[in-house]
C-alpha cells in the first residue's frame, strides 16, 4: 500500500526531529514525520535535562552557542517554556588534578567565546554551602542551565503539526530506499514517497545510514537516572563533576534527579530498564558531594536508548553515498542541549545545501568502510 507523497520525511521523533519538521514547514516544504513510539520518548526524554555548554567537546561549541539562544525563545516557538531555566551549570572538581582539568578547559574555552568562572573550595562552599567536602573547587558557566526533558520533544512534536506537518507516531519505519528520484520509505503497513529523507533515529540512525551503505560504530548508551522524593530547595545550579560519573540538579518542586552509569538496554526490541547496582553506586557519588541528601528516598529510576559514537560526537550532515539524505543522530549522552538547534540546521541543510553552522567535524565520512558495532543486549 502506498500512502503519501512529501517533500521530506523524517525518521525520528525526538527533539531534533520535531523541531526540523516545525522548521522545514515555515519553509513551506511539506513534511510527514516518523516515530516508532510517541514523540520524544526516546534519549529526547529520558536524559538528565542539562542544557550546557560547559564541558563540552570544543568541535560542538558553535552548535551548543546557536542551541543556547534558541533555549530562550521557546514560549515564542513552541508556546511553553519546557522548564527551561538557566540555573548555571557548576562543574565539581573532588581532588587536585580534577581542578587543573577544570582550570585547563576554562582557559581553552575562552579561545571558544565561553567564559567560565573557577574558584577553589574555600570559596566554592562559601558561594554554596550545600556542597560537601569532598569538593576541592568548581567552575561555573553561569548561563547554562535545565529544562524538563519529558516536555520539549513532544512541545516540538505540537507546534510541527499546529504548523502542517504530519506527525506519526507508533510508525516504525522498517527500510528506506533511494529510488533515482527520491526516497521510498516502509513504515506502519504503509510506503511513502518523499524527494529528501532525513535521519535522526537515534541509535537506530546507525540503522538507517547502513541501508545506504554508510555503516558507522554506534553503539547503545542507557543513562542510568534517578529522583527523590521532594525536598527542601537548595540546589540552585545544574551540577556535574569532572569525569562525568554523577550528575545532579533540583527541580523548583523539590525533587532531586541524579545520574551516573548506564543501565541495561535491548535495542532489538527497544526496551531498557534501569540497574539497582549502577543507581547505588550514583547515590554514593551523589552523597559525596551532598551528603544532606542522605535521607531522601528515592521514588523513581529510569533509563532509555541514545546513540554512543567512538569520538563521542554525532554524525551531521549529507550522505557521501545518496543524494538528498540528511544525517543527523549518535548524539552520545549530550544531544539534548543541541535539539532546537539541530533542527534549524537539518532544515538549512535541506532547504539550503549548506548550513550557517561549522559540521566538517561531524561528516560521516569519517566513519567511511568501518563495520556496525554489534549491539550489546
Amino acid at each position: 500500500m502506498s500512502v503519501g507523497v512529501f517533500d521530506v520525511a523524517i525518521v525520528g521523533g525526538g527533539t531534533a526531529g520535531c523541531a526540523a519538521a516545525l522548521a522545514l514547514r515555515k519553509r513551506g516544504m511539506s513534511v510527514v514525520l516518523l516515530e516508532k513510539g510517541q514523540c520524544g520518548a526516546m534519549a529526547s526524554g529520558t536524559n538528565f535535562g542539562g542544557v550546557r555548554r560547559q564541558g563540552r567537546d570544543f568541535r560542538e561549541m558553535p552548535l551548543a552557542t546557536r542551541a543556547r539562544a534558541i533555549w530562550d525563545r521557546l514560549p515564542e516557538l513552541v508556546g511553553e517554556d519546557c522548564e527551561f531555566r538557566a540555573t548555571g551549570h557548576l562543574k565539581l572538581a573532588r581532588d587536585a588534578a580534577e581542578m587543573a582539568e577544570l582550570e585547563r578547559y576554562a582557559r581553552d574555552a575562552r579561545d571558544h567565546g565561553l567564559e567560565l568562572s573557577v574558584v577553589g573550595g574555600n570559596a566554592v562552599r562559601a558561594l554554596y554551602p550545600w556542597l560537601g567536602e569532598a569538593v576541592t573547587g568548581a567552575s561555573l558557566c553561569p548561563d547554562d542551565g535545565q529544562a524538563n526533558p519529558r516536555l520539549v520533544g513532544p512541545a516540538f512534536a505540537r507546534a510541527a503539526r499546529a504548523a502542517g506537518a504530519e506527525i506519526r507516531e507508533f510508525a516504525p519505519v522498517t527500510h528506506a530506499r533511494w529510488t533515482g528520484a527520491g526516497f521510498e520509505i516502509d513504515a506502519g503497513g504503509a510506503t511513502l514517497r518523499a524527494r529528501l529523507l532525513v535521519n535522526v533515529a537515534g541509535f537506530w540512525g546507525g540503522e538507517v545510514a547502513a541501508w545506504f551503505g554508510e555503516p558507522v560504530p554506534i553503539r547503545p548508551l542507557c543513562p542510568n537516572m534517578v529522583v527523590t522524593e521532594p525536598v527542601p530547595y537548595v540546589i540552585d545550579r545544574s551540577i556535574g563533576v569532572c569525569g562525568g560519573n554523577v550528575y545532579v540538579r533540583q527541580v523548583e518542586r523539590g525533587n532531586v534527579i541524579f545520574g551516573g552509569g548506564r543501565g541495561w538496554g535491548d535495542t532489538a526490541r527497544a526496551i531498557s530498564r534501569p540497574r539497582a547496582d549502577v543507581a547505588r553506586d550514583a547515590m554514593a557519588r551523589t552523597l559525596a558531594i551532598l551528603p544532606w541528601l542522605r535521607d531522601a528516598r528515592i521514588i523513581r529510576t529510569w533509563t532509555g536508548f541514545d546513540g554512543e559514537m567512538p569520538d563521542d560526537i554525532p554524525v551531521i550532515g549529507p550522505s557521501r553515498t545518496t543524494p538528498g539524505l540528511i544525517h543527523a543522530f549518535g548524539f552520545s549522552g549530550h544531544g539534548f542541549q543541541l535539539g532546537p538547534a539541530i533542527g534549524e540546521i537539518v532544515a538549512e541543510l535541506v532547504a539550503d545545501g549548506r548550513s550557517a553552522s561549522p559540521l566538517a567535524p561531524f561528516a560521516i565520512a569519517r566513519f567511511a568502510g568501518a563495520p556496525p558495532a554489534p549491539a550489546p543486549r
